[in-house]
């Protein structure tokens, strides 16, 4: 099963549709993107002398052309490395040496970014658009390769927020799984729809882009590459039924952006890679109505952990309503969730443990990494390091990050129930909770602040909320919470800050 085949298929079926827009110009139909993706496949191997399993890497911003290289690498029997086009030079090369990849496809001004970081093991580097990469678009068209279902497919880097980066072997069974889950329970989607990119290709965005490949919908990336408010706007107001997948910190600049629009042209919006707080959703309900859906996964089960969908997002009758906006949903049908103690036993309803998830979205494994496959993947179960607990209808609640969780005087802290309090005051923007180390507590809670509101005005929250032990001893202001790429909040580089202005660093 070769997961190109969902492009050939498309491009036979409907070769008129619209496949490929930037803004709301067509770029190519099914047809055109169907036979671009076949040339370009045979080429990989004829001039660029790849073979069976070669890896190629895309860096590139959203690009139109991402989907004829991503499919083309599929068509040809070779596996892609998608790598976000915001890092570093220096990260880049990197990656590109530790996936072994021979060829390499970048956007305009990536090549001179990486200048000196080009690993030997490249041959090829070429800028997309160029008169290079056009050669790689004449020719005869080639059948698609055969491939097994456990072949690889994407390797997946990680975000990296500790250490280097590790790749998820993600495979066409994978990735085709995933696809189905999301088309099945997240957003159900027709040939006439389309999914605009705001959020990278080479994450989530881009997986969700198979799934409308599959469906012979369109796909639409913006004249940036990247997130503009303006252009996501413009997008929403020009075509019907478009969905797309965001951050959190995406979906709160729509919800604020001081542009009138009506949101009746949004499908749903999507958000996952870090969980929204209640009050944000909320919000977000009321500009949006009920257009919104919820994913909890990671790169090792690529979007496919649990779901919160459209319906229960606007469920406000419900009487656990608010419960249930603030967790993660119910697992897919296609996998197996658990909450386990240290030993990966269940742990009883309601308490709190580590995530595990066992399915045919789990990856094979981490590249050239046997210590942290064997850490991850144990007796056919995930460990994600996430913390969370069941209620009795089987929602998942996240806690934390199993290495964000605090200990203070033994007691058990989780940042998030401390973030979701501290946001109800209508002049917190933003807020992020770490432990600070403490001689005879161990830990106590920080809590950095994006906003006015005073000390005693946030002490007041606490205390009316949740119980004393769990209130921070200090409120920092700052103009902004440090972010990755993908728009999730790095509590490592806070912590840092943290012990840089305590005198702790390297304590």
């Amino acid at each position: 099963m070769n997961l190109a085949l969902w492009l050939r298929q498309a491009a036979l079926r409907t070769p008129e549709a619209p496949a490929v827009a930037v803004g709301s110009a067509t770029v190519h139909n099914y047809g055109e993107l169907g036979r671009r993706a076949a040339i370009f496949a045979g080429n990989l191997r004829a001039s660029l002398h790849l073979g069976d399993g070669d890896r190629v890497a895309i860096v590139a911003k959203n690009l139109p052309e991402y989907m004829e290289i991503l499919f083309g690498i599929w068509h040809s029997g070779l596996a892609a490395v998608p790598v976000n086009a915001k890092l570093h030079g220096a990260e880049i090369g990197w990656i590109l040496e530790h996936s072994g990849c021979r060829a390499a496809f970048v956007s305009d001004g990536i090549d001179s970014a990486l200048a000196g970081h080009v690993p030997d093991n490249i041959n090829d580097v070429i800028t997309i658009g160029r008169p290079e990469y056009q050669r790689l678009l004449n020719g005869d068209a080639v059948a698609v390769a055969e491939r097994h279902p456990d072949d690889l497919a994407w390797l997946f880097y990680t975000s990296g927020t500790t250490g280097r980066p590790k790749g998820a072997m993600l495979t066409h069974r994978n990735l085709l799984m995933a696809s189905y889950a999301y088309l099945t329970e997240v957003d159900p989607t027709e040939p006439t729809d389309a999914l605009m990119h705001g959020a990278p290709l080479s994450h989530g965005s881009g997986i969700y882009m198979i799934g409308h490949v599959a469906r012979g919908a369109l796909n639409i990336v913006g004249q940036s590459g990247g997130f503009e408010t303006d252009e996501i706007i413009d997008v929403f107001q020009s075509r019907a039924n478009t969905s797309m997948f965001a951050a959190p910190t995406m979906i709160k600049r729509l919800v604020e952006t001081g542009r009138d629009f009506d949101p009746a042209a949004i499908r749903t919006l999507i958000w996952g890679g870090a969980p929204m707080h209640v009050a944000d959703t909320q919000r977000a309900l009321e500009r949006f109505g009920p257009r919104l859906a919820q994913i909890y996964g990671q790169g090792e089960s690529p979007m496919t952990i649990t779901y919160l969908s459209r319906a229960e997002i606007a469920d406000s009758d419900h009487p656990d309503w608010l419960a249930r906006l603030g967790s993660a949903g119910t697992a897919y049908a296609c996998v197996d969730v658990r909450v386990a103690d240290a030993e990966g036993m269940p742990v009883p309803q309601g308490e709190a443990g580590e995530i595990l998830v066992r399915g045919d979205t789990v990856m094979s494994g981490y590249w050239n990494n046997a210590e942290a496959t064997a850490a991850s993947l144990r007796d056919g179960w995930l460990y994600t390091g996430d913390v969370g607990a069941f209620d009795a209808a089987g929602y998942l609640s996240l806690k934390d990050r199993s290495k964000d969780m605090i200990i203070s005087g033994g007691s058990n802290i989780y940042p998030r129930e401390v973030e979701e309090v501290l946001l109800r005051h209508d002049k917190v923007q933003e807020v992020s909770v770490i432990g600070r180390p403490h001689p005879e507590w161990g830990e106590v809670v920080v809590a950095y602040v994006v906003g006015e509101a005073t000390p005693g005005e946030l002490d007041e929250l606490c205390l009316n909320a949740i119980a004393r032990f769990k209130r921070p001893k200090a409120y920092i202001h700052i103009p902004s919470l440090p972010k990755n790429n993908y728009g999730k909040i790095l509590k490592t580089e806070l912590r840092e800050l943290d012990a840089e202005t305590t005198g702790q660093k390297g304590a």
